[in-house]
């Protein structure tokens, strides 16, 4: 009998910077048989699926101890004989590793990566299955066989230590937790949990890749957690931290292309407090909260508005001051001043908020002026927080007069977060007010609790350590005022608050590389504090482990883009930037979703007026699920901290599962916005590592690649001895471009290559 292969866990965890470090559980069904004349029933095939997944692990300082567990059943009708494959790295310090099945230990032996590749070439040979090619160049852990009756669950973990390496003063974790390349179905669920303890106090804790939960517990510790359920093929997690004794702690990763036309690096810079010390005296806040209690708020959101400005209410602190504005047609506030944040005034300020009932029209523009108008003092930090679900209709309906007048009115620089509830919301006003006043619009969709997405916010900014922050760059060489500064289209634009426990994530691109120094400052307590950090920016990049750098980078001027046509009007610069990220990078808008269109060429001149013209007609809507959908997306473009594709909606769950299930190997599918807010799947594009492929004319096109480069590229077949020649001379980093099923044509290392299926 004869093997099969399925994988059942792919996991990898990396110790460097500079690249990864993989490993994969990988079990193999030693059953494949020929047909021969006569011909017999062809077998059932043998299916499994993975129930659960959990990665356990503790972090000291520089030592990782790594525990991979993973529940697998097996579905099919036959015995499955399972044997495991642990891919292990040449740069990897990993000992003490051990193979338990059902809790019983399982020797294996350890081969070198000229006797790995061997064996990897003959799996992916035999089955015509490309993606362990990301594995090649690296050793290999292999075990026994061990039987899987039909319906039995096998439970099987692996544990170890690594030594994890730092750059930059950063140590590295690398999770590559897309585990079901092989899978039949979707892992049930896989849960990631990281606890870092660092002899010297933590500061930044990053992830590029996850939305992950970072919840600290004093200086020195950290917990990452992560849960995905019914999940294909869930995109490789990787953690980042620092330490350090400064109180304000900074880190900076960049990344170079190593291409002939690329002349500019892109950095992503972490600024970090920490959390709040013990002893620490609160910063003293204004605070002003700002609900619309229009008829149109009538029910569940008055409810909900009501809890939520509750919650707010009470985590106020003794030393703030604060007032609370209600508007409908006309405008009341709790009292015609700021008011202490004592015990009587919160009492108060909660009676108030229970008397608050839904009625009338939608004063807009007064309700604005009247919070504003009372912040007299630029000594401590103001907050304003804004909540509507309408339209102005009564006084100023002009939403460019509305701005202004809050802007006129705002005379101590208060920082507004505006929250849309509801499609019925002018989401445009939303992002004037907040764009004009330094804040930021969070979009409530129908049915969510709002007292959850206000109170989420809240947590987030609720203790302010720096106020006023400002960042500059300032290179070592010496530059010529007649050149360009070395720092351009860095974003955030507008810099809100450093508060206790989170961090400043500032993208940006760079013109030369070097060392620099990066001053952070801001005010304390009104006493203007500067920090400096020493940084280095990279030159052309080896690799591709901080290409997360670049995608970062233009997932935020994607949203800036947006941002600027949205508040601005038309502007053909912007959107041909527009449409040349969306092909380069794959990152797909309503207004060019027709790049998903098979049919579409990629260098045709009037995908720029297409693109002007839905631009025109999608941002020309204020209001309704496609203005809404457009502004939610356009403002989690412009905050990302990741570079990491949307969650699917519920409508579409099913057809990404689908495709990842059936769907030839090469990358992963991309999720995009329609003009009505409808999220879609473009099954013709794919997002692998640093590049975007699009399908076109039956093959995978990579969007670097021009008319001149294809028709001079060098041809290979899959599964010759070029084609695994190619894949072990690039190792797990460039290999990983080379797992489509079908023809591909692509830039490698500054080559053209097309590589064509094997000929039956």
């Amino acid at each position: 009998m004869k093997p099969f292969l399925i994988a059942v866990l792919a996991a990898t965890v990396g110790a460097s910077l500079a690249g990864p470090v993989m490993a994969q559980i990988v079990v193999i069904d030693r059953t494949r048989r020929v047909v021969v004349a006569p011909p017999r029933p062809t077998p059932p095939p043998v299916v499994y699926e993975v129930r659960k997944v959990d990665v356990n692990v503790t972090v000291r300082d520089q030592i990782a101890t790594v525990q991979l567990s993973q529940v697998f059943k097996n579905v099919s009708g036959r015995a499955l004989e399972a044997q495991l494959l642990f891919p292990m790295p040449t740069d990897a310090a990993i000992s003490q590793l051990t193979l338990l099945v059902d809790g019983g230990e399982f020797t294996g032996r350890i081969l070198k990566k000229e006797e790995a590749r061997r064996i990897y070439e003959e799996i992916v040979r035999r089955r015509r299955d490309p993606a362990l090619l990301e594995y090649m160049g690296h050793g290999l852990f292999q075990t026994s066989v061990f039987p899987v009756p039909p319906g039995a669950e096998r439970t099987v973990q692996i544990r170890y230590t690594q030594l994890l390496k730092q750059d930059a003063g950063l140590t590295s974790l690398l999770l590559p937790i897309g585990t079901n390349r092989h899978a039949h179905h979707p892992i049930g669920t896989l849960n990631v949990n990281v606890q870092i303890e660092s002899a010297t106090p933590l500061r930044s804790v990053y992830s590029p890749t996850h939305e992950v939960s970072v919840k600290r517990s004093g200086e020195h510790r950290a917990n990452c957690r992560l849960t995905l359920n019914q999940v294909h093929s869930p995109d490789d997690l990787r953690l980042l931290f620092g330490a350090g004794e400064e109180s304000v702690g900074g880190n900076l990763i960049s990344y170079w292309p190593k291409d002939e036309e690329v002349d500019n690096g892109y950095f992503v810079l972490l600024v970090s407090p920490g959390i709040e010390p013990v002893n620490a005296e609160p910063v003293p806040r204004s605070l002003v909260f700002i609900l619309d209690r229009s008829g149109s708020m009538t029910g569940e959101k008055i409810k909900q508005a009501r809890d939520a400005l509750k919650f707010l209410v009470r985590q106020l602190r003794p030393r703030d001051t604060f007032n609370i504005v209600a508007y409908d047609s006309v405008v009341e506030s709790f009292r015609p001043e700021l008011q202490r944040a004592d015990e009587t005034g919160i009492e108060a300020a909660l009676g108030f908020v229970d008397g608050l009932f839904a009625g009338g029209s939608t004063n807009i523009d007064s309700a604005l002026q009247t919070g504003l108008g009372m912040l007299k003092s630029r000594d401590v930090p103001s907050y304003v927080l804004f909540m509507t679900d309408g339209l102005a209709t009564v006084g100023e309906k002009n939403e460019m007069h509305i701005a202004a007048n809050a802007k006129t009115a705002n005379r101590v620089g208060a920082r507004m977060f505006n929250f849309g509830v509801g499609y019925d919301v002018n989401s445009r006003l939303l992002d004037r007010l907040s764009r004009g006043n330094r804040g930021q619009s969070v979009f409530v969709r129908p049915k969510e609790d709002i007292e959850a997405s206000v109170s989420n916010l809240y947590n987030r900014i609720g203790r302010p350590m720096l106020t006023d922050v400002s960042v500059k760059f300032e290179f070592d060489e010496v530059r010529d005022e007649a050149t360009p500064p070395p720092i351009s289209r860095s974003y955030p634009k507008e810099l809100t608050d450093l508060f206790y426990g989170e961090q400043l994530v500032l993208v940006g691109r760079y013109r030369k590389p070097g060392r620099a120094k990066v001053t952070v400052s801001g005010l304390l307590n009104g006493k203007r504090q500067v920090f400096s950090i020493p940084v280095t920016f990279s030159e052309p990049s080896k690799d591709e482990s901080h290409s997360f750098a670049e995608k970062l980078w233009a997932t935020r001027r994607v949203g800036e883009l947006i941002d600027e046509l949205d508040l601005h009007g038309h502007n053909q610069e912007l959107v041909n930037e527009l449409v040349a990220l969306s092909i380069q990078h794959g990152i797909i808008t309503p207004y060019t979703s027709f790049l998903a269109d098979e049919r579409t060429e990629l260098a045709a001149s009037g995908n720029r007026d297409r693109a002007a013209a839905a631009v025109r007609r999608g941002l020309g809507s204020t209001g309704g699920r496609g203005g809404f959908g457009q502004r939610e997306l356009k403002q989690r473009l412009q905050v990302a901290a990741t570079a990491s594709a949307p969650k699917p909606s519920a409508g579409v769950a099913r057809e990404v599962a689908d495709l990842a299930k059936n769907a030839p190997a090469g990358g992963k599918a991309v999720l995009f916005l329609e003009e009505d807010g409808t999220q879609r799947v473009a099954a013709s594009i794919r997002q692998l590592g640093r590049k975007t492929f699009f399908r076109r004319g039956g093959q995978w096109k990579d969007s670097t690649v021009t008319s001149t480069q294809q028709s001079k590229a060098l041809r290979i077949q899959q599964f010759s001895k070029e084609y695994f020649d190619l894949a072990a001379e690039h190792g797990g980093t460039l290999a990983k471009y080379l797992v489509f099923s079908e023809p591909v044509v692509l830039n490698l290392a500054g080559r053209t290559y097309q590589i064509d299926p094997p000929q039956e």
